[in-house]
């Protein structure tokens, strides 16, 4: 309790979490307008989430919320659930929140029995595939509210839904007879009664409902594009150019103000204030959130059952979502968090979102990176986040609810511009080509088909790529060890006494893998300020897989940053290839910093740099 409410840090605290929770705003917004549920959803998302994951988490610093993976697998278990449920929101949302906590009830289980550590197993070709494609299907499922297209609204477009929604309707009917033991084949009185009954106002609502689905999804989106730039609201279209301009144009100006928060400000201004005849987004309820207690009272099983495998791949991406941020925050802040702790902290925080009618989130990058440098230093900053968006919800709902929906889906454009994973993509032509294969396979099986089995493929993929690695090398089991666990070779025997407290070295035992980084970047932490010199002993390290090239990377810049010259010894084929490929040789070590042999390493050390 007392690490918990340390005052020390509260001006700091107070200052991150409210910078934190100005940011959240218009993201928490969009994300929630974009999953399907209205911005109501991405808000009690953001404050449940924020609130609940600092207080009960695992990172000190970290701020949770909506993010952008989460959302994009969120929007597909919502869409899949109120089409099942006859396009009727109201009707399919305990099930859809039932699933949001069952998914946050997994990350609890996830912290519970310790597989926080082994979150970093996970491949970077698969990460890095699954951001792109998540940027992708982002920024292409907006280009429609962003010309103020809604294939619902379009009469003409919904029309040609009709037979097949009287196709629907009247199979319903005859479900409901069968179940009812009445439907017999001999007379259809009662079918002819019932279809009767029928409504314009229910096959306009069905007709509707298949119209959007067909258009939903980057393929709904882009096969209906064409249809969509001949009825252009250009209103719609000049307040969405006009919020991405000044989200990229302010960030020229300062970046002490958040841009996204600007453009959101100005161009919501200048619709309301000139009174233009703009699309606002759904109404943001006033009041207390009040928890949806039919989650629990008309709970179904059957109705969650084909979601279940859906609720574990959105726990697992909110735990790799989450504790990639609570490294940035390590590496900012020099602290370590607790990985197991930050899903039990993010668990309860969604199950509790899920109950009040929030979305899920995980730990947020760029929120977490603001709170920092507005000074938070305790999980006092993201607990405060929550309580600001909290008291926005309660004070400016209303006003809130006049925001431009053109306006919102220029802001999830750039956050899915900002998503890609642009150095995977640059490092596409000088990969090994399986890593370049399985990124693509998720990139485009994400993009099209399904974000949920792309992953699961991906991460097989890359298993069998990696074991049949392994056999062609026929290579010892790993032995990339910490600095301190380490043995001299044979031929360190003699190393210069003089040298030892200012020359390191660091031996590489097998293949520097995804399996192994995390050892392997203990590295920079293990050498003291006082040192001059790192020697890597590479003549054992056949493989190096991209993971390892960007370990490899981040240690040497750490090291380069504090003025200690590194030295590579023997290294092989493959590994030199990859470093000279992205320009780790000759920008980080010079090519003279490259030896075939340890003595002849030293004695260059000796004759060339100045150490006492």
């Amino acid at each position: 309790m007392k690490e918990l409410f340390n005052f020390k840090h509260f001006k700091g605290d107070l200052f991150g979490g409210i910078t934190a929770g100005i940011v959240a705003l218009p993201l928490a917004l969009a994300f929630g307008v974009s999953s399907g549920l209205g911005p109501s959803a991405g808000l009690y998302g953001a404050i449940f989430v924020s609130f609940f994951a600092a207080l009960f988490g695992g990172t000190n610093t970290q701020i949770s919320g909506p993010t952008a993976p989460m959302t994009a697998v969120s929007m597909v278990v919502i869409a899949g659930i109120i089409a099942v449920n006859d396009g009727d929101v109201n009707k399919a949302l305990p099930a859809i929140l039932t699933v949001f906590i069952l998914a946050g009830l997994f990350q609890i289980g996830l912290g519970l029995i310790g597989l926080g550590k082994y979150i970093r197993y996970i491949p970077y070709p698969v990460v890095s595939g699954f951001m792109t494609a998540i940027g992708i299907i982002i920024l292409i499922t907006q280009i429609l509210p962003s010309i103020g297209y809604y294939p619902k609204e379009d009469t003409e477009y919904v029309n040609q839904y009709k037979p097949q929604a009287e196709e629907i309707i009247l199979d319903n009917i005859l479900k409901e007879e069968a179940g009812e033991g009445i439907l017999v084949l001999e007379d259809f009185k009662e079918t002819i009664v019932r279809a009767e009954r029928i409504t314009d106002d229910q096959i306009l609502a069905e007709s509707q409902t298949l119209a959007a689905k067909e258009a939903s999804g980057v393929l709904g989106a882009l096969k209906i594009l064409p249809r969509a730039v001949k009825n252009i609201n250009w209103l719609e279209l000049i307040l969405a150019l006009g919020t991405i301009l000044i989200i990229y144009g302010f960030k020229r100006i300062t970046k002490v103000i958040p841009s996204t928060l600007v453009a959101l400000l100005v161009m919501s201004g200048i619709a309301v204030g000139f009174k233009l005849n703009y699309r606002p987004i759904e109404e943001i309820p006033s009041g207390l959130p009040i928890p949806n207690l039919e989650i629990f009272t008309g709970f179904s099983f059957g109705a969650i059952s084909p979601y279940i495998f859906t609720a574990l791949t959105l726990a697992l991406l909110g735990a790799i979502d989450s504790l990639l941020t609570s490294v940035v925050a390590d590496n900012m802040t020099k602290t370590k968090h607790k990985p197991n702790k930050e899903l039990i902290g993010q668990g309860i925080g969604n199950s509790i979102g899920a109950i009040f009618g929030g979305i899920p989130g995980a730990g947020a990058t760029i929120r977490t990176v603001v709170n920092i440098n507005a000074g938070g230093k305790t999980r006092l900053s993201g607990m405060i986040a929550g309580i600001i968006l909290f008291i926005v919800l309660l004070a400016l709902g209303p006003v809130a609810s006049q925001i431009p929906a053109a306006v919102l889906a220029g802001i999830l454009i750039t956050v899915g511009i900002g998503v890609m994973d642009y150095k995977g993509l640059k490092a596409i032509p000088n990969m090994p080509k399986p890593e370049v294969i399985i990124m693509i396979v998720v990139l485009v099986l994400s993009s099209v088909w399904n974000l949920v089995y792309a992953v699961g493929i991906g991460l097989v993929i890359a298993s069998l790529m990696f074991m049949k690695k392994m056999g062609d090398l026929t290579a010892e089991r790993s032995d990339v060890k910490p600095l301190l666990d380490e043995k001299a070779w044979e031929d360190e025997a003699t190393f210069p006494l003089n040298l030892k407290e200012k020359v390191f070295i660091k031996h590489i035992k097998g293949p520097l893998f995804f399996g192994t980084t995390s050892e392997f970047q203990q590295l920079a932490k293990q050498i003291p300020d006082s040192a001059s010199a790192v020697i890597i002993r590479m003549g054992r390290m056949q493989y190096m897989d991209q993971s390892g090239l960007y370990a490899m990377e981040d240690v040497l810049v750490d090291l380069l940053q504090r003025d200690i010259k590194v030295f590579f010894v023997r290294p092989l084929q493959q590994p030199l290839y990859l470093l000279e490929k992205i320009d780790i040789v000759p920008d980080l070590v010079p090519k003279e910093h490259i030896f075939n042999g340890f003595n002849e390493c030293i004695t260059w050390i000796k004759t060339n740099l100045e150490i006492k």
